[in-house]
């Protein structure tokens, strides 16, 4: 009687999980939505409650909420009793499951650093091979190649293992660089218009690319900022509670608060990522505002790409992530990335993350 496998068509089992981890999960995406607010979020987890079940007889709302005090999650205003706000643990989890929401689930490396085309002695071995030359460190040859290129070169007929220098092959070592990054919000009045919801993905991706950093490559760089009618640094604990304002869009005051970041920063690698749905509208002059939302203004324009340039002869390249698909907008950021020669992605929200993921494991240069 012979044994063997019966296969037959897989049927998924409907999730019975009304508890914790399933709530959990919800209340994770609510919290971004609106803003880090515990009781409009659980407002909303409960009439989703009605509407769809997501508690039982054995585990009630309530029974989520206690959970979430225990476990650390949120904890009751002193000043408000009644009212609770979330902890930093919340802050933290928030900014993973981002990063698993977008990147996907990412293991931590020893040592996470970007890569450069730069081989020799390097910090880091990779996959390729070559024939050993001076001055290459022993700990580089590859024994396993060597000795199969002694056997091939010179055969084992007289009984006696022969391996000349001929014969070693190092594996290549790559060098590794620090990256400085600023990303740049745009928190316009635009980035709610229009019945899209385009500021909550752009929180996200900000969140999932400061817990890559910190878990994959923790010897970078990251600053945040935010530009409306002006411009201003955010810690990324911050990320969570950010709202749009009733602001224009004063991208010049972006850039050049950018450009101060990286100036400080001692890193061969420097760059920046802003995320906008909109043209550039409004300018800081003295104590007031010089503003035009009905056109590309020529005077805001300019200045725009004159900071472009100057990034250009920093060596800072900008990479625009254009969340809007108007032509003649796609024209100015077209002409701004020519004069930073920097890059540009016309993206939906849905590709966001994955565009500025890519990008920035595709930072590999190094400047020597």
């Amino acid at each position: 009687m012979s044994s063997g496998f019966r296969f037959r068509d897989y049927v998924p089992e409907e999730s019975t999980d009304k508890g914790f981890d399933s709530l959990f999960k919800i209340f994770m995406q609510l919290i971004t939505i609106t803003s880090g607010d515990v009781g409009e979020t659980l407002s909303w987890l409960n009439e989703l409650d009605k509407q769809y079940g997501l508690t039982n007889d054995e585990y009630g709302m309530g029974n989520f909420i206690e959970d979430l005090k225990k476990k650390g999650y949120i904890d009751e205003d002193e000043q408000k009793k009644g009212e609770f706000n979330i902890t930093a643990k919340s802050e933290q989890q928030i900014r993973k499951s981002s990063l698993e929401e977008i990147f996907g689930k990412l293991k931590k490396s020893g040592q996470g650093n970007h890569r450069t085309p730069h081989t020799g002695q390097g910090d880091e071995q990779s996959t390729d091979m070559r024939e050993f030359r001076f001055g290459d460190s022993l700990d580089q040859i590859s024994m396993t190649e060597s000795i199969r290129n002694a056997q091939l070169n010179h055969g084992l007929g007289t009984g006696e293992f022969m391996l000349t220098e001929g014969d070693l092959e190092v594996r290549e070592n790559e060098h590794k660089s620090q990256t400085s990054t600023v990303l740049m919000i745009d928190i316009s009045h635009s980035m709610i218009l229009y019945g899209e919801d385009r500021i909550t993905p752009a929180k996200k991706v900000a969140m999932a690319l400061a817990e890559l950093v910190k878990q994959k490559y923790p010897k970078d760089f990251l600053d945040v900022l935010v530009f409306g009618n002006d411009a201003w640094q955010i810690e990324v604990k911050d990320l969570p509670y950010l709202q749009v304002g009733p602001y224009h869009t004063n991208t010049v005051a972006g850039l050049e608060l950018a450009l101060d970041l990286l100036r400080k920063r001692k890193t061969p690698n420097k760059q920046v990522f802003m995320i906008t749905d909109g043209k550039p509208t409004c300018l800081k002059e003295g104590n007031g505002y010089y503003k035009n939302s009905f056109g590309l203004d020529r005077k805001v324009v300019n200045k725009t790409l004159n900071l472009a340039a100057a990034a250009r002869r920093l060596k800072v390249p900008i990479t625009t992530f254009m969340i809007a698909s108007d032509p003649y907008l796609q024209q100015f950021v077209n002409e701004f990335t020519e004069v930073n020669q920097g890059k540009a992605y016309y993206s939906s929200l849905k590709g966001l993350g994955h565009l500025i993921f890519e990008d920035y494991k595709r930072n590999r240069r190094k400047n020597v």
